[in-house]
C-alpha cells in the first residue's frame, strides 16, 4: 500500500501564494506608512485574533488563530473620516466574491452605514492593485453577471502609483 501524502506541487504553489500575499501586504503597509509620515492618515493592520490555549509560563503561551470578522486595515483620514480595507491577493486571473466572508461583510456594512469609507483592495499577479468600493464588491453579480471579477473588469478601480512606485491608496 502506498502512503498518500500531500502533493508536493500543491504544497509549493501554496507556499508561493503565501509569499506573494505577504509581498502584497508589504506594499500596502508601505503605502499606509507614507500617509502616516505625511500626516494625512493613520491606517493600521488589524491584528489577527488569537485564542490562548495553554500557558507555558513567563508570558508565553500556546494559541490558535480564530477566524476574524474585521477587515485587514482600519484607520482614519485627516479630517476624521474612518476608512477600512479588506485586502485580497490572487495569483489567478480572477478573484471570487466569496473571498470576503459573510461576517466580514456584515462588519463592513455596519461601519459603512455609520459613514466609514469601506473598500476591497485586490492585488493580481501582474502587480496591479485595484480599490473597489464595498458597495461595488457586494453587487458584483448585478454588475458583471457573475460572482467573480477579472483584472479587465477592475480597470476603472486601478490604484495609481507615485513616481517612487508607492501605491496611492487614498488618492
Amino acid at each position: 500500500m502506498i502512503a498518500q501524502g500531500k502533493d508536493p506541487r500543491l504544497q509549493l504553489q501554496g507556499k508561493l501564494n503565501r509569499a506573494r500575499g505577504k509581498e502584497f501586504e508589504g506594499r500596502l503597509d508601505a503605502a499606509f506608512e507614507y500617509y502616516r509620515l505625511r500626516g494625512s492618515a493613520l491606517v493600521e493592520k488589524t491584528p489577527e485574533p488569537m485564542k490562548p490555549i495553554r500557558s507555558l509560563g513567563r508570558g508565553q503561551f500556546v494559541a490558535c488563530y480564530e477566524r476574524k470578522a474585521q477587515p485587514d486595515y482600519k484607520g482614519v483620514i485627516k479630517g476624521g473620516r474612518t476608512v477600512m480595507f479588506e485586502a485580497k491577493y490572487t495569483s489567478t486571473d480572477r478573484v471570487t466574491q466569496d473571498r470576503v466572508r459573510p461576517e466580514q461583510g456584515d462588519y463592513l456594512d455596519r461601519h459603512q452605514a455609520l459613514g466609514a469609507r469601506c473598500y476591497v483592495l485586490v492585488g493580481f499577479h501582474s502587480g496591479a492593485v485595484y480599490r473597489l468600493p464595498w458597495d461595488d464588491w457586494k453587487t458584483m453579480k448585478q454588475r458583471y453577471g457573475r460572482k467573480y471579477v477579472t483584472e479587465a473588469d477592475l480597470q476603472p478601480y486601478r490604484v495609481p502609483r507615485d513616481r517612487a512606485g508607492r501605491l496611492l491608496l487614498l488618492g
